[in-house]
C-alpha cells in the first residue's frame, strides 16, 4: 500500500532578498564595485517551505510579513511555489523581513537580515487544528523567537508531530527547544556550538554527530564541501558531497534541510532521504533559480 505523504508544517522566517554579485566582499570602510543585484526570495524557513514543496510534499507556512510590497512579494512567491499561505499573518504598520547578501566570485556570500514582522509570530497561529491535521514534521530555525519554537514545539510533541530544528543562525538555546527536538540539522559552525568540538572534515562531522546523538535522538551534521554526516542510535553514515561546478552556496542548507524531511514525511527511511537531500543541494549550488 501507498503511504500517504503526511503535510509537513514550518514555523520560521520571511524575507525580501537583495542579493548582489562582486568580485569580494567588502572590508571595513572598503567600497566594492559589483556586477549586478537582483531581489529574491528568501528567509530560512520560506527557503524550506519551497524546498519541501518541491519534493511534492504539503508543506505549510507559519510566519508574517508586512502589509507592504515587500510583503506582496513573499506571499505571491509561496503560493506561486505550492507552499500553503494560510497561516503567514500580514501585520499593518510593520515592515517585511528583508536581507542584504553579497556573494564573491568564489560562490561565497555574506549576508546582513532585519528581521521585521517575522519577530511578530503570534503563538495564536499555532492553535488551528487545521494547521496540525494530517502533519507529520514540523521544522524550525533561528530566525525568529525562541519563544515561538518552544511553543511550536511543544504543540508538535502534543500531536505526535516530529520535530526538526535547524539551528541556524547560531544562538545559545535553552532546554525548553533543546529538550523536545528530534532532529537536529547544524553546520559546522552551529555544531561546535553545542558540543565544543571543531568541525573541519566529513570525519570530524561524523564525530560530531556521535556525539550529539547523546543528547538528540538523530543528527545530522553537515560539513559544506566535505558532505554531511548522521547518526541516529547505532545506524550513521557519512556521505561525500556531490562533484558539481559551484555558483553559489546560498541557500544550500535550506534547500538540504527541505528536501531531507520532505522526503522523510513522503515516508523515505533516513539514509534514502539523507542521500536524496545531498543530490538536492547539489544542485542547488549548482543552479541557483529563484
Amino acid at each position: 500500500m501507498t503511504r500517504t505523504p503526511g503535510a509537513v508544517i514550518v514555523v520560521g522566517s520571511l524575507h525580501y532578498d537583495i542579493f548582489v554579485e562582486a568580485p569580494h566582499r567588502p572590508a571595513a570602510g572598503e567600497t566594492v564595485t559589483g556586477s549586478r543585484w537582483y531581489p529574491k526570495f528568501g528567509g530560512k524557513g520560506g527557503n524550506q517551505a519551497v524546498a519541501v514543496a518541491a519534493e511534492g510534499v504539503e508543506a505549510r507556512m507559519v510566519s508574517a510579513v508586512g502589509d507592504d510590497d515587500f510583503g506582496a512579494f513573499l506571499l505571491e512567491r509561496l503560493s506561486h511555489k505550492g507552499v500553503s499561505t494560510s497561516h503567514v499573518a500580514r501585520q499593518p504598520e510593520t515592515r517585511s523581513g528583508m536581507s542584504v547578501a553579497i556573494a564573491d566570485a568564489s560562490g561565497d556570500y555574506g549576508a546582513v537580515i532585519v528581521s521585521g514582522a517575522n519577530l511578530d509570530i503570534a503563538e495564536q497561529s499555532l492553535a488551528s487544528d487545521r494547521l496540525w491535521d494530517g502533519a507529520s514534521h514540523l521544522v524550525l530555525q533561528n530566525e525568529v523567537r525562541e519563544e515561538i519554537n518552544v511553543a511550536a514545539a511543544r504543540a508538535a510533541q502534543a500531536r505526535g508531530v516530529a520535530v526538526c530544528l535547524n539551528a541556524a543562525p547560531w544562538r545559545d538555546m535553552g532546554p525548553d527547544l533543546l529538550n523536545l527536538v528530534d532532529i537536529l540539522v547544524v553546520n559546522a559552525l552551529e555544531a561546535e556550538g553545542l558540543c565544543g568540538m571543531a568541525v573541519s572534515s566529513l570525519d570530524t562531522a561524523a564525530a560530531a554527530a556521535e556525539v550529539l546523538s547523546a543528547r538528540f535522538p538523530c543528527v545530522v551534521v553537515t560539513a559544506g564541501g566535505d558532505g554531511v554526516a548522521f547518526r541516529s542510535g547505532q545506524n550513521h553514515a557519512a556521505l561525500p558531497a556531490e562533484k558539481v561546478k559551484l555558483v553559489s552556496t546560498h541557500g544550500a542548507g535550506d534547500c538540504f534541510i527541505g528536501a531531507l524531511v520532505g522526503q522523510l514525511a513522503a515516508g523515505a527511511d533516513f539514509a534514502t532521504a539523507l542521500g536524496g537531500a545531498n543530490r538536492a543541494a547539489a544542485r542547488h549550488v549548482s543552479h541557483i533559480t529563484d
